[in-house]
């Protein structure tokens, strides 16, 4: 190749061809005249100078972290879906082992030891693929299997079967709310088992010892473990041996015409066995009994209260009020006019006391006492009279033998005032606080010897002038009142029943008693009616009953008493 440019090439390209130049005086200094060819100055080469990048070294650039971010995507998703893709691959035998396991479930072989159950199915499977999710649903759904047996047991009374299914699901679900909720019901049954167990043996003792009415009686007993257990056949044997000897007993009390005690008997073997057998043939000859003492009855207390009103209260004969009310008791014991006429008795006899001590007759005033308190043996007028007796038995010899002409006109003899000393005064004070603070709360008879009654009673030993325990004593029935009708309106028919009591005993024959009385009777049916709408059907006789001792004339007491009967 030569150093010359063909013109036809430069023309026809539009180049110049390169020269070499003069290579003879590359070294000779350059001349400052032109060699023919572009003057070009080459700067020195800077090693730290930055090239700035192309177009398609720009695009490599950010292509690289795409595809990245690209193959950590696809590896995400299969790693996600690695048992769909596992699934793709044939898998003969692991897909084998999962339908027995399944097969297994459904036909109810949850659990084992020959392998063949669907638990150990599951679990081979999880042990070669721990992921897998097929079986680890399997497993869970066997999980839920048992604890739906052990329901099933626990409702079968099969409570070790259901104890051991739900220790079995606890550990394939790992515990949860179904079966902490199971667990608890199961420790709940077994326990009433435990006292079903105890109950039967309470009712055997019960039985054997005769004792079949009440809410601790064999009846009640047996009845309650059955409500616990419809199939125990020991109860069902006890209830029948408790109908057959209620009514024998209720046959017993008809022939030695205890009215009441019959009637009570018939009425607890209505509640216990609506359907006895014994129930019809005793309802007849209960209906008889009434019929014919029921006249006898009328006929004692009219002669008992016309004797009374004759002044005939006590003593030799037979037609005295005392001796016509203890007759009508003999024939109903909890007759509410009976024992009210006693009590009318006592008051008479009080009244006598009390004008024997007026007459200066000790030894008389002292009989009458002690027959009253015989009939009422905690009368707050009997305590007082004999308060007065003791204070006046005190006297000097001088001034109870005085004639009658020393002392003053429509004067009766009077106790002589105590001599007490400072502390003995203060210390009958503070027994007197004590008796108004115990009647306050309700503490009106007991406890013996810190009631009130007692308390002022004490006081009136020592000092039968003292004016306080005396008023005291006379306000106890109508702070017995007061409590009655709290109690009553409050609910509290037990307190209610106790402050009547204490009414008969510490105001026998008083006028409200009779009142009061019908009142408590209906307290006592309303809460039978509930009872018996509640299905508690011995409460209802239980409250029945005491209805029937205040008011057995009451038409609301036939009426429940017949309905107690048919219930079921």
């Amino acid at each position: 190749m030569s150093g010359r440019r063909d013109k036809h090439d430069a023309d026809s390209r539009g180049r110049t061809e390169p020269t070499l130049g003069d290579i003879d005086h590359l070294d000779a200094p350059r001349a400052p005249a032109s060699d023919g060819l572009p003057q070009v100055s080459v700067e020195p080469r800077r090693h730290h100078a930055t090239t700035p990048p192309t177009v398609h070294e720009s695009r490599r650039g950010w292509l690289v972290p795409l595809l990245l971010l690209l193959v950590i995507g696809i590896g995400a998703t299969l790693w996600l879906k690695r048992d769909n893709l596992r699934n793709m691959v044939p898998q003969t035998d692991f897909n084998d082992l999962l339908g027995r396991a399944q097969q297994a479930l459904q036909s109810g072989h949850l659990d084992g030891q020959d392998g063949t159950s669907a638990r150990e199915l599951y679990q081979s499977a999880i042990a070669q693929e721990p992921d897998n999710d097929r079986a680890r649903n399997g497993l869970r759904q066997v999980g839920q299997a048992e604890l739906a047996q052990a329901d099933a047991a626990l409702q079968a009374g099969r409570y070790d079967q259901a104890a051991q299914q739900a220790g079995v699901a606890r550990e394939l679900l790992g515990g949860g709310s179904d079966v902490d909720r199971l667990d608890q019901q199961i420790a709940t049954t077994r326990a009433a088992q435990v006292q079903t167990t105890d109950l039967v043996d309470q009712a055997q003792q019960a039985l054997a010892a005769g004792k079949l009415d009440g809410p601790q009686g064999a009846g009640a007993l047996y009845r309650r473990v059955l409500q616990a257990d419809s199939g125990n056949a020991v109860a069902a044997h006890g209830v029948d041996q408790v109908g057959d000897a209620l009514a024998a007993q209720a046959r017993k009390a008809l022939d030695a015409n205890d009215n009441a005690g019959a009637d009570a008997d018939i009425d607890q073997l209505a509640a216990l066995q609506p359907n006895n057998g014994a129930l019809p043939g005793l309802r007849a000859t209960q209906a008889e009994h009434h019929k014919q003492q029921s006249g006898a009855l009328d006929d004692a207390l009219k002669q008992g209260m016309d004797a009374l009103r004759a002044g005939h209260v006590a003593g030799d004969g037979s037609d005295t009020a005392l001796t016509h009310f203890k007759a009508a008791l003999a024939i109903d014991p909890d007759n509410a006019r009976a024992r009210d006429g006693l009590g009318m008795v006592a008051q008479a006899l009080t009244v006598q006391a009390d004008a024997a001590i007026d007459a200066g007759d000790a030894g008389q005033a002292s009989g009458l006492l002690d027959q009253a308190a015989l009939l009422a043996p905690k009368s707050a007028e009997i305590a007082a009279a004999r308060a007065r007796l003791s204070g006046v038995a005190k006297q000097p010899a001088s001034q109870a033998s005085a004639p009658a002409e020393n002392q003053p006109d429509d004067s009766a003899p009077t106790a002589a005032p105590a001599v007490l000393s400072p502390q003995q005064s203060a210390a009958l004070a503070q027994m007197v606080k004590r008796a108004q603070i115990a009647a306050s709360h309700g503490a009106i008879m007991l406890p013996p010897g810190d009631s009130a009654y007692d308390l002022y009673r004490s006081v009136l030993a020592i000092d039968s002038n003292n004016e306080a325990a005396l008023q005291g004593l006379h306000a106890l029935p109508a702070m017995v009142m007061q409590k009655f009708n709290e109690s009553i309106g409050g609910g509290n028919l037990i307190q209610a029943d106790d402050m009547l009591e204490n009414l008969s005993e510490l105001s026998p024959g008083d006028a409200n008693q009779a009142t009061l009385s019908n009142r408590l009777a209906s307290a006592w049916l309303d809460q039978a009616e509930k009872q018996l709408t509640d299905n508690d059907r011995f409460g209802a006789m239980h409250s029945l009953d005491r209805a029937r001792k205040l008011a057995p004339a009451n038409p609301r007491v036939q009426d429940l008493s017949a309905r107690l009967q048919g219930a079921r």
